[in-house]
């Protein structure tokens, strides 16, 4: 529900820029919303683990159900920055929470890939969701009704927690002394360098709703237009799940996590997303998006398979935050990265950057490889070198 009427900030950028406000101040607010993704992401981890599951998800869907109209009729910019920043700590806070609970509920592996890829599905049904009706609904109500709505929608996310889940669904209940610290987890260097990975293939992924709209607005294409390229890429994930899923689960048995697929998902997110610097109308940029699917399936997939095979189990939801907050990071940089390709160069430069950071992905997965194949046996974390 969330998810389907989470239009905050995929329609940001073009409430934003119909208050009058340029594509660098457009860029700027996107990238604090990200700077709040990223803390938001290790607080709720952290919360998870400490404060319970459903504790942690009731506070943050509330506080979103207030902060969103609050940002709605902002309109100088510093309060439109301080509304993003905390629109952004609460935007995605069920990620780790709920990455944390299916590894506390299910433990064959092969049955969690299905999880989380049926999970995805959900996702991006609840993308279709937003895709159509928000381009559909500012177009007759304004830009100002999706906040209310998505408002309305993260009050009754944190109702129906607080009424269903279970408030003992908590691995925080143990002694703080034997836990597992912060400062362990950030010295695990299989972590860091999934975190490294995740970021640069994420970077592509969190193309397709930050550095799109700015490329379509260039295009002088209308907020529906990217409306529609959103139900495209929510449709070809559905579509594609069934087919996807059952093999990628078949592929995560055994101790050895999938970073094969990881690095192959880096370099079709790269390719795919790099061709959206070669469209100009709503078709090209639908088909762009259509190409990086395959891609985001096997991501999600394959990098929750290895987070759940190098995290202890009482850090689950400290290490999905931190991992989680990989998508806040590349959900940053990519509206920076496109408006300084777009300032200095044009679509076609922005293709070349993407495809970059696609590359460097899959690169950062070799020594991955040789570190958890030596520690396939442990989930001790292992430090870095100083």
């Amino acid at each position: 529900m969330a998810r389907g009427l989470g239009f905050a900030y995929p329609f940001l950028s073009y409430h934003l820029k119909g208050l009058g406000f340029t594509t660098q101040a457009v860029g700027q607010a996107l990238a604090v919303f990200g700077i709040g993704w990223l803390v938001g992401q290790l607080i709720t981890g952290w919360a998870a683990d400490r404060l319970g599951r459903r504790r942690t998800l009731v506070t943050a869907m509330m506080t979103a159900a207030v902060c969103l109209p609050l940002l709605a009729q902002a309109d100088a910019f510093a309060a439109v920055c301080t509304g993003s920043l905390i629109a952004g700590i609460v935007y995605d806070a069920p990620r780790p929470i709920v990455s944390a609970l299916i590894a506390d509920l299910i433990t064959d592996d092969a049955q969690r890939a299905t999880a989380n890829g049926w999970r995805h599905g959900a996702v991006n049904i609840g993308a279709a969701i937003t895709g159509a009706a928000g381009g559909f609904l500012a177009g007759h109500l304004g830009f100002q009704a999706l906040f209310w709505f998505n408002s309305a929608a993260c009050a009754a996310c944190a109702l129906i927690a607080h009424r269903y889940l279970d408030a003992d669904a908590s691995s925080g209940t143990s002694a703080a002394a034997g836990r597992t610290s912060l400062r362990t987890a950030v010295r695990d260097g299989r972590l860091w360098l999934l975190s490294a990975a995740s970021i640069a293939a994420l970077t592509c992924a969190a193309g397709m709703f930050t550095t799109l709209p700015l490329l379509m607005e260039a295009d002088g294409l209308a907020a529906a237009s990217y409306g529609w390229t959103q139900v495209v890429n929510a449709g070809t994930v559905i579509a594609l799940t069934p087919l996807l899923t059952p093999w990628l689960s078949r592929r995560c048995g055994g101790q050895r996590p999938m970073l094969g697929m990881l690095a192959a998902s880096a370099l079709l997110l790269g390719v795919g997303m790099a061709s959206a610097g070669l469209a100009d109308t709503t078709t090209g940029y639908s088909l762009a998006v259509a190409a990086a699917v395959p891609g985001e399936v096997v991501f999600f997939i394959a990098a929750s398979d290895v987070l759940n095979k190098i995290s202890p189990n009482d850090a689950r939801g400290l290490y999905a935050g931190i991992w989680g907050s990989t998508l806040a990071i590349a959900v940053i940089i990519a509206p920076v990265l496109a408006t300084i390709s777009l300032s200095w160069g044009d679509d076609r430069f922005s293709a070349v950057t993407t495809l970059s950071a696609g590359v460097l992905g899959a690169v950062l997965c070799l020594p991955l490889i040789g570190l958890t194949h030596r520690c396939a046996a442990t989930t001790v974390p292992v430090p870095v070198a100083s």
